[in-house]
């Protein structure tokens, strides 16, 4: 398939969610457990209300913050850009690729589904998109 809806990538999932009070140290410690990249924030583990990357922990390091004292909601990204679990592989590659950002939270009424990266995408889906890039600049 080339072009699945968002829903069918993350229909199994159980999204990683923590408070926005949780420091630095337990969000890293957590995605290093799970092997993940981002951990969205959700006071009610429901509304989304940020996510914290792991580029926020690399910056949480150069500006020299004290992982266990330092809370998430300081470094997060707060209201993140979503996609509904029934737009498509390509809608969220498109909207990643012009944000600048590898991970979408894929939020419905509200509520946190789950959330895709770059890794989530099989290659027809990838090569669709590179091809649909590559026509873009052409016409540009």
């Amino acid at each position: 398939m080339t072009n699945r809806k968002l829903a069918l990538i993350v229909e199994h999932q159980h999204p990683l969610t923590l408070a926005s009070a949780e420091n630095i140290q337990r969000a890293c410690q957590c995605m290093r457990e799970q092997r993940i990249g981002a951990v969205m924030v959700s006071d009610d583990g429901i509304t989304l209300k940020g996510i914290f990357t792991g580029r926020d922990a690399v910056r949480a390091m150069a500006e020299c913050c004290d992982p266990v004292t330092t809370r998430i909601e300081t470094l997060m990204t707060p209201d993140p850009t979503t996609i509904a679990p029934n737009a498509t592989a390509i809608e969220a590659l498109r909207l990643m690729s012009d944000g600048g950002f590898r991970h979408l939270p894929v939020v419905e009424a509200g509520r946190i589904v789950g959330i895709v990266s770059r890794g989530d995408f099989k290659g027809l889906e990838l090569d669709h998109f590179e091809d649909e890039t590559s026509l873009w600049e052409r016409i540009a």
